[in-house]
């Protein structure tokens, strides 16, 4: 029927015992028709999520990966596009690309980040999404903000699909994401 929308099926999964193990858990994800995994991205007992969303895409041919989401103060935004317009490149467009303003004080306390207010973390989030989506253009481009300076930076030369970053934030400052389309969520 027209305006309807299949009903999809996602899991958010961070842990393995073996390469062997997560290859078999999201193989047995995607027989089971869901339609992505997601990873979070914290420090402590869980996978790397970059690392493991690729093994995820390399072992299966259908199932979606993505970030529930990147931490925007884990990686400078050129270096998360770069790894982000690699990952889509290699599982053939099966990334969703969640960024965050970061909110797991702990994560921050136990790499030595500082742990700014949440106004700072949104300008900088606000950014970043800027910066990444001005690298998925893929031409040349500069940059200056209040947090990030990119200067004649080339863009992302390989994309195989538009990727839009998806951004969790409180409702009141979703107009970082610079899409009507999407839908704010809690603080990450």
């Amino acid at each position: 029927m027209p305006g309807h929308r299949a009903f999809r099926f996602d899991v958010q999964e961070h842990r393995a015992h073996s390469a062997k193990h997560w290859r078999d858990k999201v193989r047995a994800l995607e027989s089971m028709a869901y339609s992505a995994v997601y990873l979070p991205d914290h420090f402590g007992d869980q996978l790397g999520a970059i690392a493991a969303l690729m093994a995820a895409a390399d072992a299966t041919t259908k199932l979606r990966i993505g970030s529930l989401v990147f931490d925007n103060d884990y990686r400078h935004p050129v270096v998360l596009a770069k790894e982000a317009a690699t990952l889509d490149l290699l599982s053939d467009g099966r990334l969703d690309l969640g960024l965050g303003a970061g909110w797991m004080v702990s994560d921050y306390e136990q790499a030595g980040i500082p742990f700014d207010s949440p106004g700072t973390r949104i300008e900088r989030l606000a950014e970043a999404v800027t910066i990444v989506k001005k690298f998925f253009a893929g031409a040349e481009f500069s940059f200056q903000g209040k947090h990030y300076s990119i200067t004649r930076l080339e863009g992302a030369p390989y994309r195989s699909r538009s990727l839009i970053p998806l951004c969790s934030l409180e409702a009141a400052d979703a107009r970082c994401c610079g899409s009507p389309h999407v839908k704010p969520t809690s603080c990450t």
